[in-house]
């Protein structure tokens, strides 16, 4: 699994990690406290990525593991544009949500803040950008 996921790894910790063995660090997960009936998209998901699509757009994929969890996500506020707006504060107009049950999964493209390379850009790979989505309580 990618290093730039925060989708929790499915291997058990190594015994010289620091890190807790029962669940990676999320800071956007850990300010939602889901109850047990309720889980973010970063525990539901298989992959929670982000990439750039151009220098002017931006990315979400969401890969999901069995039938059962795309259809949950897909009839989620996950895929809701003005979630998504709110999430990445840009208009909800540009905002395009593709979903592929095929593949089981979830591809949300959205105008990038800044051009990518930019003197503002503050993340030109986009690859943290996953982040605030896979904070999402999925239900």
């Amino acid at each position: 699994m990618s290093s730039c996921c925060s989708t929790p790894s499915r291997s058990p910790t190594s015994a010289t990690s620091s890190a807790p063995s029962s669940r990676r660090w999320l800071p956007v997960a850990e300010t939602v406290a889901p109850s047990s009936s309720s889980r973010t998209l970063a525990e539901v998901a298989d992959l929670v990525r982000a990439k750039n699509a151009g220098p002017f757009w931006l990315t979400l994929d969401v890969f999901l593991p069995t039938d059962e969890a795309f259809e949950r996500v897909a009839a989620s506020a996950v895929t809701d544009p003005a979630t998504i707006a709110a999430l990445y504060r840009t208009p909800a107009e540009g905002i395009r949500v593709f979903r592929m049950p095929a593949l089981k999964a979830i591809k949300i493209s959205l105008p990038r803040p800044v051009v990518q390379g930019s003197f503002a850009d503050r993340d030109m790979h986009s690859g943290q950008q996953h982040v605030p989505l896979a904070g999402i309580v999925v239900g």
